[in-house]
């Protein structure tokens, strides 16, 4: 990255920063955003760079194309917020009530915004073509990255970053792993549909509660017992829910639950063995099961000469200290479907706050980040843009 790169940057920084703070007081949710892909194309605009609205539903799109010959860059960024209700006291808290940006994609967004502002204003140095690509709906799965692709947002693109804010990672480290860094994810509805009648009357009923017990005991044996040891997985339900009454036995019951796996084996291995244990359940209680199950994102694995290069670039833009290496963690990330479109990276930038009051995780009520995080996925952007247009690579 230039001299004159960082010093646009940091010029912008203060705008960033509105800009994140903006997005973050109106947050809007996966498959549900207006005004938030509005304001961003308005931007973009304004920038005088060639813009597409709705790619893929609510996805933008926006081009700066060179005056010289050379590869095609895409950055990414995602937009949407999560159905949580916001605890923090702060000035830019969200207006929306039970809609918060708890995962930093509104970070994600202003920084990008901040890229794409001190690139076009260096049209006659770019070799190639920019494409900046502003994502919905990665939250909530299927997810906008698989319209958004399909919808041609990668034709032409020849390598493809992507960066995310981490709250758990120091300010001035970013996570630089190559390979598989995050997991498939999956999720699973149960509907269980029974007889319900008088508490004191059980063999006049098929109770729901007991055969909804009876699977999520027995879904939690797949991975104790089905799964190799030495493979990696989780399979979770996260909701449960039936009865109306003490002395009523319930009628029906509701399970939601998600699968995460890296081995695709292993993934479609526990598919069959949830539709199995469903099986075996309804035929022992006397029920019946309807099961939804989604294939949601692939595995997330970042591809080696991309990774190496991204490294070379978080040491060269933030120091030495600056790239580290943390083992695959089962989050998932819609930006695993670009990766097995075109070579390239996902990296987590540290935005650790330091004041430990102020830690929380990702996708908490109280979640936040240090905005100096955001500076630094600008350089690390600008860093990349700035090897593949011939500076050390």
């Amino acid at each position: 990255m230039t001299v004159a790169d960082t010093e646009k940057l940091e010029a912008l920084f203060s705008d960033i920063v509105q800009w994140r703070r903006h997005l973050h007081t109106y947050p809007e949710l996966s498959f549900h955003e207006v005004e938030t892909p509005a304001f961003i194309a308005e931007k973009l605009e304004t920038l005088g760079l060639e813009v597409k609205r709705n790619v893929g539903g609510r996805g933008v799109v926006a081009y700066l194309r060179g005056e010289k010959p050379g590869p095609t860059i895409a950055l990414r960024a995602d937009f949407d917020a999560l159905p949580i209700e916001e605890e923090n006291d702060i000035s830019y808290k969200s207006q929306t009530p039970g809609v918060m940006h708890a995962c930093g994609h509104d970070g994600h967004t202003a920084a990008l915004l901040g890229v794409a502002s001190v690139l076009a204003g260096k049209k006659n140095d770019i070799n190639g073509a920019m494409v900046f690509l502003f994502q919905h709906a990665e939250e909530k799965p299927p997810g906008g990255a698989q319209e958004m692709i399909k919808d041609g947002c990668l034709e032409g693109v020849d390598v493809v970053y992507g960066a995310h804010v981490a709250s758990d990672i120091p300010l001035g480290q970013v996570n630089v792993t190559s390979g598989p860094i995050m997991a498939a994810v999956d999720a699973f509805t149960i509907h269980v549909q029974g007889k319900g009648g008088h508490g004191a009357r059980p063999h006049d009923t098929k109770d729901a509660v007991v055969a909804g017990t009876q699977l999520v005991t027995e879904l939690q044996q797949i991975v104790a017992r089905r799964v190799d040891p030495m493979d990696t997985a989780v399979v979770t339900v996260g909701i449960f829910q039936a009865g109306t009454a003490f002395n009523v036995i319930a009628d029906s019951a509701h399970i939601e639950g998600t699968v995460r796996t890296f081995n695709q084996e292993t993934r479609e291995q526990i598919e069959e063995e949830i539709r199995s244990i469903v099986k075996g359940v309804e035929t022992s209680t006397h029920v019946n099961c309807t099961v939804d199950y989604l294939n949601g994102y692939p595995t997330l694995v970042n591809h080696t000469r991309e990774t190496a290069l991204l490294g070379e670039v978080a040491a060269d833009v933030l120091g030495d200290e600056a790239p580290i290496s943390r083992p695959a963690h089962l989050g998932g990330e819609d930006f695993a479907f670009y990766l097995q479109e075109r070579p390239g990276a996902f990296f987590h930038v540290g935005a650790m706050t330091n004041d430990e009051q102020t830690q929380f995780p990702h996708h908490h009520p109280r979640f936040n980040f240090d905005e100096e995080a955001l500076l630094n996925i600008g350089k690390l952007f600008l860093g990349i843009v700035e090897r593949y247009n011939g500076g050390g690579n």
